[in-house]
């Protein structure tokens, strides 16, 4: 199954590290939004969108892709995030790019989540919250969701 992941990761790097581990066990090709060319998208059977989460939604950049997709038929996505809040609002959190996926012709397969480092605003005043996140833990199940995926 051939996989593309774009991913969108500034801050502290949370999310590439997912992506990475991500792209490692379906041996996927691994692009920022910057570096896509969306002719791509035709040629690849499972596309992965991934980025932080910024005020209850991925990176803009990531949703201006979303946007610029043509229409797909028989095409798999799965969406991945870190966040301060990490799985507890995955469904909010991914509800517009999942929306506009949808609303493309995507079929989505499967949602990661997980908590990351977080140091944005008010919370750069006392050094962030979930320091140490991703940890290897979440790294593991990353691991495992990309295995659930490449299995189905």
């Amino acid at each position: 199954m051939r996989t593309l992941i774009i991913c969108k990761s500034i801050h502290h790097g949370n999310t590439q590290k997912i992506a990475e581990v991500i792209a490692n066990v379906l041996e996927a090709k691994l692009v920022e939004p910057e570096e896509l060319d969306i002719s791509m998208i035709t040629e690849y059977d499972l596309v992965g969108f991934g980025s932080g989460i910024y005020y209850g939604k991925h990176h803009k950049d990531l949703l201006r892709v979303a946007d610029s997709l043509p229409s797909v038929r028989n095409k798999k996505a799965f969406i991945f995030s870190t966040s301060g809040t990490g799985e507890k609002n995955v469904g909010r959190n991914h509800r517009l790019i999942k929306e506009k996926l949808m609303a493309k012709g995507f079929t989505i397969v499967g949602e990661f989540s997980c908590r990351g480092l977080d140091s944005f605003g008010l919370l750069k005043l006392i050094g962030g919250i979930n320091k140490g996140k991703p940890d290897e833990n979440d790294l593991k199940r990353a691991e495992d969701f990309a295995r659930r995926l490449k299995d189905s």
